[in-house]
């Protein structure tokens, strides 16, 4: 992906993305790290086809976690350079493999406008998207091989904000690992600033225009501190890099504080917003422990 866009072209070519998202190839899959798994498919509550795999720990019933991953990601994580700003790989893979020799069940799968699952435009950040995670439940929940008690999820920026806003609609959630989740104006004024320069945040604000016409949820209204109030019983562990200068630190710490089960936040040592994404496979043993003790 050419990284010398300037002007216009870079900003149309950033406002599709916000918009439409992207599909990245899927070069990789549990095969990779010696896993076996299924093609599986189901539906959001919305009715749109959702594509992803599972990879059973045995045939015993058992517990699962389902990872959700953030903006332009597919359900392997985020494969570097093929954006117009920096970013960095982010693998599900590792983390997958540990839980899987915990005795986890895993769901990997794609959110709608991602990878191989359908559409459903515009972008949302969570709003819509947390259709596809009470989906993704409700498909868990029907598997003979799956607790339906001990359901459980890991969730990458925006993924992280989908399942937020999922869970108080979804059947109970054990377990929830929020990985830089963000307020949505606050992570496209500071983003627009860096990616666009000093008239990146009017441009970045000028997006609920867009919103409008799609008769969609405005961005400028996305909060997730609304839905962090209604996590119920769910434990949940919020993890924030320490050198995201998209996000916000004061912001998850404030979702920590509202959530009635938040263990609080795990400052993760990154020098950038996907370095700090980067915990989920350069923290596995803490991932694991953390649903041995809750999921």
């Amino acid at each position: 992906m050419p990284t010398t866009e300037r002007g216009l072209p870079k900003l149309i070519h950033l406002t599709r993305l916000m918009l439409y998202g992207d599909r990245q190839p899927m070069e990789r899959s549990p095969a990779d790290v010696g896993l076996a798994f299924e093609e599986v498919s189901f539906s959001s509550t919305d009715d749109i086809a959702l594509r992803g795999w599972f990879i059973p720990a045995g045939t015993d019933v058992g517990p699962v976690v389902m990872f959700v991953h953030g903006w332009l990601w597919t359900r392997l994580g985020n494969t570097a350079d093929r954006v117009p700003f920096h970013d960095a790989e982010v693998d599900f893979l590792p983390a997958t493999r540990a839980l899987h020799d915990a005795g986890f069940h895993v769901l990997l799968f794609d959110l709608s406008n991602h990878g191989e699952s359908g559409t459903r435009h515009p972008l949302t950040y969570g709003r819509w998207e947390a259709r596809d995670v009470i989906g993704a439940i409700d498909y868990l929940r029907g598997r003979r091989d799956v607790d339906p008690a001990r359901i459980s999820a890991v969730g990458t920026s925006a993924g992280a904000n989908t399942v937020m806003y999922a869970i108080p609609d979804a059947p109970p959630v054990k377990a929830f690992l929020a990985v830089q989740p963000t307020r949505l104006p606050v992570f496209n004024r500071r983003f627009a600033r860096e990616v666009l320069g000093p008239l990146g945040p009017m441009e970045a604000g000028s997006m609920d225009l867009l919103y409008v016409f799609a008769r969609a949820p405005l961005p400028s209204r996305h909060d997730p501190a609304v839905p962090a109030r209604h996590l119920g019983d769910t434990v949940v562990q919020y993890v924030q890099g320490t050198g995201d200068p998209w996000g916000e630190m004061a912001i998850v710490e404030e979702f920590s504080a509202l959530t009635p089960h938040s263990l609080g936040v795990t400052r993760f040592p990154s020098t950038g917003r996907y370095e700090g994404y980067q915990y989920v496979s350069a923290r596995v043993d803490e991932i694991v422990d953390f649903f041995i003790a809750h999921g």
